[in-house]
């Protein structure tokens, strides 16, 4: 063959397979672009896509959405008791006109299989009449107007339990299931209170864990609602061979349940303070209510909170308002404590200081009953501080605030401030009320006002106030913050440890809780309480307080703000303190509320009655107590001996007083003083009285 017609070949079937090649890639090219047009389309219609509502339903699934509800959590108390638990319940509903339209629509069987399908609501309802009441009359006719009228979802009775249901979903017509029966089930997770009415103020109440629905945010309830209640998830179903499928194509998410709350309350205890203050208010109908707080004094938790009120209709007592955090009003003498410790560490005084009775006359203020009483009996003119806050005389602390902060009334304010009575701090319950206290900077400030505000009026305090206060005597100095609620937990393990914290770590020295502890256990022994508290199983330190309220405006008598258009008084009367006194466990604040009355309620009194109860019956709880006293010993005798001047050159004594105020009085009679041990003084060397030249050496003993 010729070289040239050789060429010519070749060049022919080259030619041919690059037209091939270029064929295959348009081919390739086309199928690329048709898939990005699909692909687009697919994406337009998912992402894109509002169509009008004709067309939306050929592009859309036919879903609705629903809301998965969570699991409350519960509230336990200190010992993992149940206070308050979600319980499933549940509510049925009925389509009564389940199947009516498919019995219609058979020619020649729909009247038949109607009448047998009305036949079962008959035998139906006479099961309902056995489970919720009411007549197999009543039910027929409900479920038949509500076919007749095409009611999908009717109420059939309350809610009832998982045993119930069980019933229920066994009853002729309603054993076929939703789709032939009409039955509907909706569960309803309900709080349940396993102790009742015990601490429901405090522990709050909810019906369901709704956010609405007629629940309050009130107590435990209310302040961690957010942690109790968990997350809502949610689910899309749609419609399927007559019934509702999960849509899984669809997003979903499910339900969180809310967490666990361990509280700081021992329910032993909470049932002891609530009986007894029911027992000693009940048959009182001239007390308006009470409350009654129990406190941990090494870490402020509280272990019982009762509040009670007596309704005006029934005269019953229930757990309607928590006045231990939100009533406040004038403490009366419990603030004596608070005048007295200031004095103490501004070095003002000393519990052994006597002042002169002047007959109980004090410039701006009523001579005082009790002092000329006083004199008589004792043959004196003089009272000793001790001796004041034994008997709670109003003169002795008058005088002392205005002889020692008359000149400068806003060091004393300063003091009271540092001792946190007059700031809200906050707690795990809402609604804690803001403390007052008068300033001296105010034109409403009078002459009175440093007088009376340092025997508790002019100003206005919580129950909680006082008592946090009291706690930080009987833990030295160190002022906790008081709390609810302990950790946070889920199926038993802690999430979230809460628990103590301080709110001042010294609101006094150790030596000015010594001695204020040593004029608490005097009260009780031979003060204003010592008549309900001197023999309690474990020794009690604590001071009473009576206090008038404030009418009403409107009903005051004109002149007077304590007494209503008749002449009548009410009365707020406090027992505050702390025990086993030696060795405090918990502190306790007990208040009662009077009606109207002419008649006078004193904290010494229900107050102090009710917290002996207390103490009494904590004592039989917890039998440790005795070994401890026992085995640790009691604080030695507390009686202090009223020192003398170097004057007369004889030794004061000093048996029973702290290492400070020891010190101070030996040291201020011209004396030296070697000492040694810790806590109060036991021995002496010389004996008190004796006489010694200036200069001498004093030996005291302490435990």
């Amino acid at each position: 063959m010729p070289r040239n017609k050789h060429n010519v070949d070749e060049n022919k079937n080259i030619r041919g397979k690059n037209k091939e090649s270029k064929i295959v890639w348009f081919i390739y090219l086309a199928f690329i672009v048709c898939a990005c047009v699909v692909l687009g389309r697919i994406a337009y219609i998912k992402c894109c896509f509002r169509g009008s509502d004709p067309y939306l339903k050929y592009y859309t699934a036919r879903s609705s959405k629903v809301k998965l509800a969570p699991i409350r959590g519960n509230i336990i108390s200190s010992d993992g008791r149940l206070l308050a638990i979600s319980t499933p319940m549940y509510q049925i509903f009925m389509d009564c006109a389940v199947r009516k339209s498919e019995f219609a629509s058979m020619p020649k069987k729909g009247k038949q299989k109607e009448d047998e399908w009305k036949g079962k609501a008959r035998e139906l309802a006479g099961g309902l009449s056995s489970i919720y009441g009411k007549s197999r009359d009543y039910w027929y006719t409900y479920i038949i107007d509500g076919r007749k009228c095409g009611a999908r979802h009717a109420k059939i009775g309350g809610v009832i339990d998982h045993e119930t249901l069980q019933k229920v979903k066994a009853l002729p017509l309603f054993k076929e299931g939703a789709n032939k029966g009409g039955i509907i089930v909706e569960r309803i997770d309900t709080r349940q209170y396993p102790y009742g009415s015990l601490a429901r103020r405090t522990i709050g109440y909810v019906k369901d864990n709704s956010r609405s629905n007629g629940n309050n945010a009130i107590g435990l309830e209310g302040s961690f609602d957010y942690i109790l209640h968990g997350t809502e998830g949610y689910e899309w179903t749609r419609r399927s061979d007559k019934k509702r499928i999960v849509n899984r194509d669809s997003t979903w998410r499910a339900a969180e349940d809310g967490k666990d709350i361990r509280t700081t309350l021992d329910i032993d205890i909470q049932d002891i303070a609530d009986n007894a203050l029911r027992k000693n208010i009940a048959d009182n109908d001239r007390i308006e209510g009470g409350c009654v707080v129990v406190m941990d004094v090494k870490t402020g938790a509280i272990r019982a909170m009762v509040n009670l009120l007596r309704d005006g209709t029934t005269g019953g007592l229930g757990e309607v308002y928590n006045m231990a955090v939100g009533r406040a009003g004038e403490p009366g003498s419990v603030f004596k404590t608070a005048t007295l410790m200031s004095l103490l560490e501004d070095g003002k005084v000393r519990m052994s200081d006597n002042i002169p009775t002047n007959h109980g006359r004090l410039k701006y203020f009523k001579p005082d009953d009790h002092i000329p009483a006083y004199e008589k009996r004792y043959h004196t003119d003089k009272i000793s501080i001790m001796h004041g806050y034994a008997i709670s005389s109003n003169y002795v602390f008058r005088k002392l605030a205005v002889d020692h902060y008359g000149d400068n009334p806003q060091r004393f304010l300063d003091n009271l401030y540092m001792y946190k009575l007059g700031e809200a701090y906050d707690i795990d319950l809402k609604g804690f009320t803001t403390p007052v206290l008068p300033s001296p900077s105010s034109k409403t400030w009078s002459a009175t006002d440093l007088g009376s505000l340092a025997i508790g009026y002019t100003s206005a305090e919580t129950p909680l106030h006082i008592l946090t206060f009291y706690n930080a005597i009987a833990n030295k100095g160190r002022m906790m913050k008081p709390y609810l609620v302990e950790d946070i937990e889920v199926n038993g393990i802690v999430k979230e440890k809460r628990g103590p914290s301080v709110l001042n770590g010294s609101i006094c020295s150790r030596a000015t809780a010594d001695s204020l502890t040593r004029g608490l256990m005097e009260i009780t022994e031979t003060g204003t309480a010592a008549t309900r508290l001197k023999n309690a199983k474990l020794k009690v330190a604590g001071k009473t307080g009576t206090a008038r309220i404030i009418q009403d405006p409107k009903d005051a008598m004109r002149g007077d703000p304590y007494r209503d258009k008749n002449g009548l008084t009410k009365y707020q009367a406090t027992f505050v303190g702390f025990f086993p006194a030696e060795q405090p466990k918990y502190s306790i604040i007990t208040v009662i509320y009077s009606n109207p009355s002419r008649e006078i309620f004193f904290g010494g009194t229900t107050p102090a009655m009710t917290c002996r109860e207390i103490v009494d019956k904590i004592y039989a709880l917890d039998t440790s107590y005795g070994d401890m006293l026992e085995s640790k010993g009691r604080m030695p005798d507390m009686t202090a001996e009223t020192p003398t001047t170097s004057k007369n050159g004889k030794v004061p004594g000093v048996k029973g007083l702290g290492l400070m105020d020891a010190i101070y009085a030996i040291e201020n009679d011209g004396y030296k003083c070697i000492y040694s041990g810790v806590g109060h003084v036991v021995s002496q060397s010389p004996a008190a009285g004796t006489r010694l030249a200036e200069g001498g050496c004093v030996t005291i003993q302490l435990k």
